[in-house]
């Protein structure tokens, strides 16, 4: 038995029979487990220490809301287990109309301050959530311009886009809006973190995992679901059904909330992604 599935055994009461790698690890190594006691699990394991913070967001989302999400049956910062979900459709239509139904209620639950009671992570990242009366000060604070310090820290960002990050912050006024009330927010809505089950009628979802959850305004969620194309028309006019959208988000407002995503993917991965945050930043710069 390996120090791994000695490890899962013991959290889990019961044999490791087999197991099977998965995608998705920016945290720590997962697999697909099965038990001598007949369960299917997912197992995440090592990593950086944020398991033990990934469960509490999984189990946060399950206590303040109805939002679909596996069940955390074990987290430590070094080992994660979690109810397998039906992953075998793909995000159509219908399955875009069903997301919208889920986090359109995931966005009614609200809070009275922006932020969270504690700090969580964005992938492997630190994500502050200081509690805070404004959210436009909040997301230039403690989201461009603190992603932007931590691309240009490790030489990801050159100086003259951090200059311009910091130009930007003090002016996104002119175009973001404080929403009536802080949202609780999934936090990584891209097409990895959301699992969909085949259905006669199209897909539907089984869950939402992975999240990097904070109370925000709703739009720097829907901007994320656009930028690596997650979800299209059929969801946005299933959403605004439910909450309408004001004017000038696909126009302004989109582009300027997915710099936070572009500068954690420039602060993974590196200069790839520079040149959509460097023409956002020239279009609203200058």
């Amino acid at each position: 038995m390996t120090p791994v599935d000695a490890a899962i055994a013991a959290a889990a009461g019961a044999e490791v029979r087999g197991k099977r790698p998965l995608s998705g690890g920016c945290v720590g190594e997962v697999y697909a487990v099965a038990l001598a006691d007949g369960r299917q699990l997912v197992a995440k394991v090592g990593g950086s220490g944020g398991l033990g913070l990934e469960g509490w967001m999984l189990g946060y989302l399950a206590e303040h809301s109805v939002l679909p999400v596996p069940a955390v049956l074990h987290a430590d910062d070094r080992l994660l287990l979690l109810e397998e979900l039906p992953n075998d459709g793909r995000i159509d239509d219908a399955a875009e109309r069903d997301a919208a139904g889920h986090l359109a209620a995931l966005h009614s639950v609200t809070a009275t301050r922006f932020g969270l009671v504690r700090d969580t992570l964005i992938g492997p990242l630190p994500q502050p959530n200081p509690p805070s009366e404004r959210w436009v000060a909040f997301f230039a604070e403690h989201r461009l311009l603190y992603m932007a310090g931590l691309a240009a820290e490790v030489g990801q960002l050159p100086a003259d886009l951090r200059c311009q990050c910091e130009t930007l912050a003090g002016r996104l006024g002119r175009w973001l809006e404080e929403p009536d009330r802080p949202a609780l927010l999934h936090g990584d809505l891209w097409g990895g973190n959301v699992l969909c089950r085949r259905g006669p009628g199209g897909s539907t979802i089984s869950g939402f995992i992975d999240p990097a959850i904070y109370y925000g305004h709703p739009e720097i969620e829907l901007a994320y679901a656009t930028l690596f194309n997650t979800f299209g028309v059929a969801f946005f006019e299933a959403y605004q059904d439910r909450r309408p959208l004001t004017l000038g988000f696909f126009e302004a407002r989109r582009d300027l909330y997915n710099l936070y995503p572009l500068l954690v993917h420039v602060r993974l991965f590196g200069a790839g992604y520079l040149p959509p945050v460097a023409e956002t930043l020239k279009r609203f710069v200058g």
